[in-house]
């Protein structure tokens, strides 16, 4: 996880022009806005599941996952063209589309539109995110760098948060389309802030890579569709199956081609580096947890402690505590302890507070639930900016695009796994835990369905069942967590004892 840090006062730094003011509030702002929006759509499944429009129970994951696939399989696509065309010109365009995509999604008079305008609004996303760490790592001077990455970094987290927080506060409404609608208006402002702010970097003249990108598109599409629907159709349907063979091979012939062409979309070769796979793996086992924990999150607070869908939002405001009072002193505390002991604490801090939250039941107070939010909020926050650090240092400034996307990539990934292991851990247990005679009269898969099926009298009997089936899926979610720490920390050491010998 080293860095190559330049000389402030070389002449390729002291020419670098001052980071216009306020700069890297607007590309923060860009990250949450993208980055909320994964999570504020969990919150919004309820009032879906009742609205006229009549979705099925697939096409409720569909409109949750449309965004999420789009934006993963496309945000390195998104950081290359940006590196090629400009990136504030692609950063514009992806900002623009969204707000579109919003605009379809908040009227569409049917499910097939909404999953058209959510794809469009991931399309965007995708243009946007990978950018804007692009564009601030062309504009900070090489000293303000590594603090610059920490910020960005933190969005990332603290995005998911305010997608629930916000999320909630616009569905109290009663109505999904304002939670679309509220994004048309922010995307367009930060449009216009960004073409204020934004300086024009410096284009690479490397060529585009049409067939890499083709395939790389293809294999993510497909594994993340074996993911997604794996809690659906279950793990070994065909559909999954198929999935994941499929993406097998995209991914195979995607290698042969990138290792033969002038200039790859991503040179599969940078994988041979062990600290940038460890810190890929790392990113993914993080958003891994984290959306793992929001996808509960918000069930949890709602049937296991009665809160309301905007106290749910404000529920998991202790888990930014630490990203938003600590993130500047990551740094100093890597530079002390080291790179590996800080990604193992990190790990240690998100797993732990994963198993703490797993003990939590109906009668835990929320005092106690959010404690364990903090923990888990302390591990992110050490584990973003040291392992997007890793990422961003690992490449070239003129790919700075590229690794923003790879890091993009990684994250969504990691959301996708986090929430479908969970879902089929937590329904698993769930419909296990029904009395015999509820899960054998009406055969729920959700508890939504299961406590609309019995009288209230029985409503506690489903919440128990719910709860217990939380805590099992937050305990597999928690030591999954802790296993991929554990081997991120050990490739990482291993590597560094081979490069001493």
């Amino acid at each position: 996880m080293r860095s190559t840090v330049v000389n402030p006062t070389s002449p390729a730094a002291s020419a670098r022009p001052a980071a216009p003011r306020g700069l890297l509030s607007v590309m923060c702002a860009c990250v949450v806005l993208v980055v909320g929006m994964v999570a504020a759509i969990n919150l919004a499944v309820p009032i879906l599941a009742a609205s006229a429009l009549h979705p099925s129970a697939s096409a409720l994951v569909w409109i949750v996952d449309t965004y999420v696939i789009c934006f993963a399989c496309l945000v390195i696509p998104g950081g290359a063209a940006g590196d090629r065309f400009g990136r504030k010109g692609i950063l514009l365009a992806g900002l623009t589309l969204f707000a579109v995509g919003a605009l379809i999604s908040a009227t569409a008079p049917n499910v097939a539109v909404l999953l058209a305008g959510r794809a469009v609004t991931g399309i965007g996303a995708a243009a946007v995110l990978p950018n804007t760490l692009a564009i601030l790592l062309h504009a900070v001077p090489a000293e303000r760098r590594s603090t610059t990455i920490a910020t960005w970094a933190s969005m990332t987290g603290i995005g998911g948060v305010v997608g629930n927080i916000g999320g909630g506060a616009l569905l109290t409404s009663g109505s999904w389309r304002w939670l679309f609608g509220a994004g048309i208006p922010v995307a367009l402002i930060l449009a216009a802030l960004v073409g204020l702010v934004a300086p024009v970097s410096p284009r690479s003249g490397r060529s585009l890579d049409p067939l890499g990108t083709v395939l790389l598109v293809g294999a993510s599409v497909a594994l993340l569709l074996g993911i997604v629907q794996g809690p659906e159709a279950g793990w070994d349907s065909s559909l999954v199956i198929g999935g994941c063979c499929c993406a097998a091979v995209l991914f195979a012939i995607w290698t042969v081609v990138e290792l033969r062409v002038e200039h790859p979309l991503l040179d599969p070769r940078i994988l041979r580096l062990p600290r940038l796979r460890s810190a890929c793996l790392g990113m993914t086992a993080v958003f891994f947890g984290m959306f793992a924990l929001f996808y509960v999150n918000a069930s949890f607070l709602q049937y296991g402690k009665g809160f309301g869908v905007l106290q749910t939002g404000l529920g998991i405001i202790p888990l930014t505590v630490p990203v938003i009072a600590g993130t500047r002193h990551v740094g100093r505390l890597a530079h002390r302890i080291g790179l590996d002991a800080t990604v193992a604490l990190a790990f240690v801090f998100v797993g732990g507070g994963l198993l703490g939250m797993s003990t939590s039941t109906e009668r835990t107070p929320y005092a106690a639930y959010a404690a364990w939010l903090v923990v888990t909020g302390v591990g992110v926050t050490l584990a973003l900016p040291t392992l997007s650090g890793a990422i961003t240092m690992s490449l070239p400034p003129d790919r700075a695009g590229v690794g923003a996307g790879l890091q993009a990539t990684t994250r969504e990934f990691g959301s996708a796994l986090g929430v479908a292991v969970i879902g089929t851990a937590l329904n698993s247990r769930f419909v296990a835990a029904l009395p015999p005679d509820i899960r054998a009269g009406h055969d729920p898969r959700t508890v939504a369905e299961a406590l609309a099926a019995t009288t209230s009298a029985r409503a506690d009997e489903v919440v128990a069942a719910f709860v217990a089936g939380a805590e099992f899926g937050l305990r597999v979610i928690g030591v999954a967590v802790l296993a991929l720490g554990a081997l991120v920390v050990l490739q990482s050491l291993l590597s560094r004892r081979g490069q001493s010998r």
